[in-house]
């Protein structure tokens, strides 16, 4: 997974302040921004869907 990509709602200071994420076919990886070399959590992209559905499920609820 090589192409991680940030939100274009980073930030300043070139989004120093946000995940990055990188998609295949059949995952998602998050990693922090600010040390791209730690963890890296990776979910089956089934997962990932569902999760930003509740997210904009919870958002729309405020």
């Amino acid at each position: 997974m090589a192409n991680w990509r940030k939100s274009p709602y980073s930030g300043p200071d070139d989004g120093n302040e946000c995940v990055e994420i990188a998609n295949s076919p059949t995952h998602v990886a998050v990693r922090d921004s600010k040390v791209p070399t730690r963890a890296t959590l990776i979910f089956p992209t089934t997962a990932f869907a569902s999760f930003l559905e509740a997210l904009k499920e919870s958002a729309r609820e405020l």
